[in-house]
């Protein structure tokens, strides 16, 4: 299970810094345990959104690292794993912007509207995390992440935890909807479909404009999944 570390690290002055802690079971060795590791997660990033995951290998990796594929390997076992690592990382860090953009608002419409905003908007960079480019990673979230849950291997990656952050983020929004009104009797399908169809209108925007709508000054994604969000949960 992927676990989100809030802690204090003392410099000259007290910071909120925030660590993402992905299943161990993805991995073969932490990458963020070491220099090599965060290079092999940072480089991934880039190559995978400019080559696409199918043309992405070790091989090239390592050449454009300076660094050997067996040490890669000792890393992960194969780049499903690798991209499985990247998506659930930043499910966890999506899990996290939603929880600090929904705390302490006591009115759950509202909290409902910033959760719902925090997964279709399209995504800035976070400084908080030196290693990952997160508007890459979400273009590869976009275009790739599908490729680890159509898997012959799904079932058995699912058994070992794998996709527990991505249910969270879902559990968390739909315990939002659920506050709104406890009736509603598709709080799961709703909120995946919002994630999911929101990444397929932020493909088509820039891929297949006609399949979307792009209206000049507004996001016209996100205010769409916002406004059907709140039209069917009240009906």
């Amino acid at each position: 299970m992927i676990v989100i570390l809030l802690y204090l690290q003392v410099m000259n002055s007290f910071s909120n810094k925030i660590s993402i802690q992905v299943n161990e079971n993805i991995y073969l060795k932490d990458p963020m345990s070491s220099e090599l590791g965060k290079s092999i997660i940072s480089e991934s990033i880039h190559m995978i959104d400019e080559l696409g995951f199918d043309d992405f290998t070790f091989k090239k990796l390592a050449k454009h690292i300076q660094s050997t594929e067996a040490s890669v390997y000792r890393y992960f076992t194969n780049k499903h794993n690798l991209l499985t690592y990247l998506t659930m990382w930043y499910w966890s860090w999506l899990d996290y912007r939603v929880m600090t953009a929904t705390l302490n608002i006591p009115d759950p419409k509202v909290q409902l509207r910033k959760a719902v905003n925090e997964v279709t908007k399209e995504i800035t960079e976070d400084s908080d995390f030196a290693q990952i480019n997160e508007v890459k990673l979400s273009k590869i979230i976009i275009a790739e992440s599908s490729k680890i849950y159509l898997s012959k291997k799904v079932e058995e990656d699912n058994e070992h935890g794998f996709f527990l952050p991505y249910k969270d983020l879902v559990q968390r929004i739909a315990d939002i909807i659920l506050l709104i009104n406890p009736a509603y009797k598709y709080p799961h399908m709703l909120v995946s479909t919002i994630i999911e169809g929101a990444h397929h209108q932020r493909y088509f925007s820039v891929h297949l404009p006609r399949l979307t709508d792009i209206i000049d000054g507004e996001d016209a994604i996100t205010n769409f999944y916002v406004q059907m969000a709140d039209q069917l949960i009240q009906s």
